[in-house]
């Protein structure tokens, strides 16, 4: 069945839509579905005639990306534990990862945003883009089937699993740590935030991180998550760089 939109598409607009499914290699039945896979609840904060948003198709296609990725790890690496099944799984679908997929699609350009998260840098926060590609893969899922959607979506996932199998891909400093601490001195890290600055709409914050008592950063990122993950990464640089602690090295190849 063919979603029924809520609204009207202007002629521009079904430009800019025929352009994305054009360069996406991707085709939707339903131009009022893939638009509302676009649109951010900002939108309805502004206009109440646009109250629907993309949040339950992202739910929804949270649950196609994560059932097709398992697929493909399941077929792909039929030798591997359950337990690197789920590390590698975990990565695939991070907000890191579909905030990089939903640019290399160029949805920061077809976003549709309300005029405030416009003006406050909306269209490149990662967490806005991971969602509206979730929200694009719900959409093709409930506009053309799940095979079309397990082809579209594994032509995206499968080349990250590769980079992970690789060691290409990026790392989670904030786990890797984490692991370290565990294993080596049973113990965790602890982030300590230690400064903002900036206004509300572009705050800069300053993180550090302690492991087995020693202290690294402040590092800064523009939020918490990031700034901890920099700080992460100072303080696993600097246990691999000061000798003695090979074992770092090692928890690092047990877990490629």
């Amino acid at each position: 069945m063919l979603f029924q939109g809520a609204g009207a598409i202007s002629r521009e607009r079904r430009a800019q839509l025929a352009a994305f499914q054009k360069q996406a290699d991707i085709r939707f039945r339903s131009l009022e579905l893939l638009n509302l896979s676009f649109t951010h609840r900002s939108c309805g904060n502004e206009d109440p005639a646009r109250s629907q948003n993309n949040e339950r198709l992202e739910f929804l296609g949270d649950a196609v990306l994560g059932l097709v990725t398992a697929s493909c790890l399941y077929e792909l690496l039929g030798e591997r534990s359950e337990g690197e099944l789920a590390r590698v799984k975990s990565y695939v679908v991070s907000e890191e990862v579909l905030s990089e997929l939903a640019k290399g699609l160029r949805l920061d350009e077809y976003i549709l945003l309300g005029k405030g998260e416009e003006q406050s840098g909306g269209r490149a926060k990662k967490a806005i883009l991971a969602d509206a590609t979730e929200a694009l893969f719900g959409a093709y899922y409930v506009d053309s089937g799940f095979e079309a959607a397990y082809r579209f979506v594994r032509a995206l996932v499968e080349p990250e699993i590769g980079k992970v199998l690789q060691n290409r891909h990026h790392k989670d400093y904030k786990t890797m740590l984490q692991e370290y601490a565990q294993k080596y001195h049973k113990s965790y890290p602890l982030y300590r935030l230690e400064k903002k600055s900036g206004p509300d709409h572009d705050r800069t914050f300053w993180v550090s991180c302690v492991v087995a008592g020693a202290a690294y950063g402040a590092l800064s990122g523009k939020n918490k998550k990031e700034a901890e993950q920099c700080a992460a990464k100072a303080a696993y640089d600097a246990i691999i760089a000061a000798g003695g602690l090979e074992a770092a090295r090692l928890l690092q190849i047990e877990n490629q």
